[in-house]
């Protein structure tokens, strides 16, 4: 039988208009077994897995003003505008419980796209506990200059988006026939060079290979689009992304703004229904149950 992956896009805060897919998926008892998540793609992720629909807006909308979560202060003072201990400790296990045991025993196998410093190159690890997995989907998530790099079994790791940011390609080449891309930029987007390169020269230049990675980072980019694109027109893929440029920002503040995001995600989800369906309808690895 053929299988489908679901492919989730980064992006920081605008990563909501993801959530609003995600909840859409679920409203509609839509849960794909293969997930490749990149940085906030793979913290969507994570409460899609686990069932607990609505969970990400809450986060999100939720503590966006909190300084605790979210503060370009926060870069002086803890060395990260977002707070990953507050991410990844406080909320999950305290604020906004987590359910560890529902994502560990989901038959969903999600992949988390983080970049080594070392090479520049992505790494796919698969969380199946998040209890002992985690700290991949927290390196996926440390946006670099921005974020303290995260060290994992003598690796050191940050965002998956500099080095495989809409991983299409992987999917491709492990094997599956369909794709379901969930994009965070407006159709028709092209990324540029970054203005920051010389910054990210200057104060990475301990990691030369991962400075390379972000200077071509326009082009593998775009590369992935053109790739997507190509599969939908083959009936291959459907892409979901915005209709508009999006004016949420990486680091958006404001609740309202992010829960409008979060809205044009869930409408645009159940605009694209029906051609996910019938683009799926044969594959043995997701499960659909009309609600």
């Amino acid at each position: 039988m053929a299988k489908v992956s679901l492919i989730l896009e980064g992006g920081g805060m605008r990563g909501l208009y993801t959530a609003g897919v995600l909840d859409y998926f679920m409203d509609q008892g839509l849960i794909f077994q293969d997930i490749i998540g990149v940085s906030a793609g793979a913290c969507n992720s994570v409460s899609y897995i686990s069932g607990q629909r609505g969970r990400n807006l809450d986060i999100n909308a939720g503590f966006c003003s909190d300084k605790r979560y979210l503060s370009l202060l926060g870069l002086f003072t803890r060395g990260s505008v977002f707070n990953l201990d507050f991410l990844f400790d406080d909320i999950p296990n305290r604020l906004l419980p987590f359910d560890y045991n529902s994502f560990k025993n989901s038959e969903c196998r999600l992949t988390a796209v983080s970049t080594d410093c070392s090479t520049g190159r992505p790494m796919y690890t698969p969380i199946r506990d998040m209890l002992d997995d985690g700290i991949y989907v927290r390196a996926s998530s440390s946006i670099p200059l921005v974020s303290p790099i995260v060290e994992v079994e003598g690796k050191m790791l940050v965002d998956g988006g500099p080095s495989d940011s809409i991983p299409i390609r992987y999917s491709v080449d492990c094997g599956f026939d369909a794709h379901i891309v969930i994009m965070t930029q407006h159709g028709g987007y092209r990324k540029k060079k970054s203005n920051l390169y010389p910054l990210y020269r200057l104060l990475l230049r301990k990691y030369p290979n991962l400075v390379n990675t972000i200077r071509n980072r326009p082009q593998v980019y775009n590369e992935s689009i053109d790739l997507a694109e190509e599969l939908e027109k083959q009936n291959k893929a459907v892409i979901i992304r915005p209709k508009q440029p999006v004016q949420v920002s990486r680091f958006e503040r404001n609740p309202e703004n992010l829960k409008k995001l979060y809205k044009d995600g869930y409408e645009d989800a159940a605009e694209k229904f029906e051609n996910i369906l019938q683009l799926c309808r044969d594959f043995e690895n997701i499960s659909y149950k009309s609600c």
